[in-house]
């Protein structure tokens, strides 16, 4: 088991589960840089600017009233490459070597209202490193699953503990999800080819959105040969189909759409992939959007701040677009055992492309990203017993629902006793992993089979279905902790008929579809 710190991804590593793979890192070359309307890089700036600082990636939020070709003509002035806009939310992406690029378009405040870098790491090529060992479902787990199996169950389906805890396994036996209905796996790429992935994959609305413009060549939304298989796991875990293979997804009859926006080598997750994301699932018509990620390199980003707070205001205009053209947004609460509403919380992992500076932030005013942005439903994990899983961050307020997010204290009487969460793997294989990243795609999954059965429902409405047919949830007497140990659970708080660890409850998949 990989030792959990502070610093987190929303999926857990584990040993005899699946290690979440390691390392990535992109960075935007000349030809992406070139795509919608950009230059190659260096090619607009000014004569005689100073263009001596490593290259970086910016964000740009217009005025309400700002002239886009204006602001474009700006970014040039000030040595900056544009690489794409986004006219509907006013929003330039662009990079440049000037190390006051962010401070000069800032001085013109009848155009921006805040410009930001990225990261803090300059753009550099494509780099590979080994990829971390990650552990398939065994040949006997597998055909203990197959023998246990009843009719009209899939093979693998005895060892999916958490299709039960939601009552995914009686809704489909009234309604499997409409396949008017898409979710979107905002992720690290997901393996389309895979047999129980296949048949719901929507390869229309699925795009590379690295380095900020939408790639929808064959395959581009694909992991990296050497990257993760995060996103495939997450696909697996919403809509993997009802087939006679492997195993079921919470909604199964619904299509899914890969939407790849983390760097190769480091698994990183930019602003401007992230924007992309959103923008894209927004103008191909996808209803909900799976969030299992937190936005790089801050893993809480403050007002107060001009960087990270171009970065919110950019990521937030994106959701708010996509939800008024009727896109949900489910995201994972973290990993870091950490809560949410607290008056203060240490952070000492950012930003984490160059050298963290430990800080102290207020999570009220300093955003984890998107889970936190107003709109997004924000997901805490739990395990086979009920409980919240060690890992899951929780917070009154902050939590909207809960789900199943596995948990290897938490031990179910499966096949394969196996307290993680079991779905699909690039290479048509299978496997496990805990996080609030596998809890995230079970709520999706529900919220799609919500959309199904009422189609005309607004991100809104949909928002508060969720809450409204989840099963309450109480705060528990005790919790394990990442020891094993079974511990007071003091953390939990309660008001408004809701929790700090379980918000409303955990979801239902069941009254989703009566």
């Amino acid at each position: 088991m990989a030792h959990l710190g502070p610093r987190r991804r929303r999926a857990l590593a584990v040993p005899v589960g699946l290690a979440l793979t390691a390392s990535l890192a992109f960075l935007p070359t000349a030809a992406a840089t070139a795509a919608e309307g950009g230059s190659t890089a260096g090619a607009a700036t000014a004569a005689g600017a100073a263009v001596s600082g490593p290259e970086l990636s910016y964000v740009a939020n217009l005025n309400a009233y700002a002239n886009v070709k204006a602001a474009k003509k700006a970014v040039e002035r000030a040595s900056g490459t544009v690489v794409t806009a986004y006219e509907q939310i006013g929003v330039v992406v662009a990079h440049s070597q000037n190390p006051d690029f962010a401070k000069q378009l800032r001085t013109q405040r009848g155009l921006f209202v805040s410009v930001g870098a990225t990261r803090t790491a300059p753009l550099k090529a494509v780099q590979t490193t080994e990829e971390g060992a990650t552990q398939r479902l065994d040949a006997a787990d597998a055909a203990k699953a197959t023998a246990r199996a009843r009719q009209g169950q899939e093979p693998l389906e005895p060892n999916q503990w958490d299709l039960r805890t939601i009552k995914a396994d009686e809704a489909h036996k009234i309604n499997d999800g409409s396949r008017n209905v898409t979710v979107g796996i905002i992720d690290t790429g997901v393996d389309d080819t895979h047999p129980d992935l296949a048949p719901n994959f929507s390869k229309g609305q699925s795009a590379n959105c690295v380095g900020g413009v939408a790639d929808t060549t064959e395959g581009a939304w694909r992991p990296y040969a050497d990257g993760s298989d995060h996103g495939t796991h997450v696909a697996g875990t919403i809509g993997a189909a009802r087939n006679g293979l492997g195993i079921s997804g919470v909604a199964p009859g619904v299509k899914i759409a890969a939407i790849k926006v983390s760097e190769p080598t480091t698994s990183l997750f930019y602003t401007e992939a992230v924007v992309c994301g959103f923008m894209f699932a927004a103008e191909k018509g996808i209803e909900v959007t799976n969030n299992s990620y937190y936005v790089d390199p801050w893993l809480f980003n403050c007002g107060s701040d001009d960087d990270q707070k171009a970065l919110v205001e950019a990521i937030g205009r994106a959701t708010k677009y996509a939800e008024r053209k009727g896109t949900l947004h489910v995201a994972s609460a973290g990993n870091s055992n950490q809560d949410l509403a607290a008056p203060s919380l240490q952070d000492v992992t950012s930003p984490n492309d160059t050298t963290p500076v430990p800080r102290t932030v207020d999570p009220k005013v300093c955003l984890d990203l998107p889970t936190q942005l107003p709109g997004v439903v924000t997901v805490s994990a739990t395990g086979d017993k009920g409980l919240r899983s060690y890992y899951s961050s929780y917070g009154l307020g902050v939590v909207d629902v809960a789900a199943p997010g596995g948990d290897k204290w938490q031990v179910p009487a499966t096949p394969d006793a196996n307290g993680r969460v079991l779905s699909t793997l690039p290479g048509g294989e299978y496997g496990y992993k805990q996080g609030t990243s596998m809890a995230a795609p079970h709520v999706a999954g529900v919220a799609a089979l919500l959309k199904s059965a009422h189609p005309s429902a607004t991100p809104s409405q949909l928002r508060a279905m969720l809450k409204a047919q989840s099963t309450r949830a109480a705060c528990p007497t005790q919790i394990y902790d990442s020891t094993g140990a079974l511990i007071d659970a003091t953390t939990c708080q309660a008001k408004w008929g809701q929790t700090g660890y379980y918000g409303a409850g955990v979801v239902d998949a069941l009254k989703a579809v009566k």
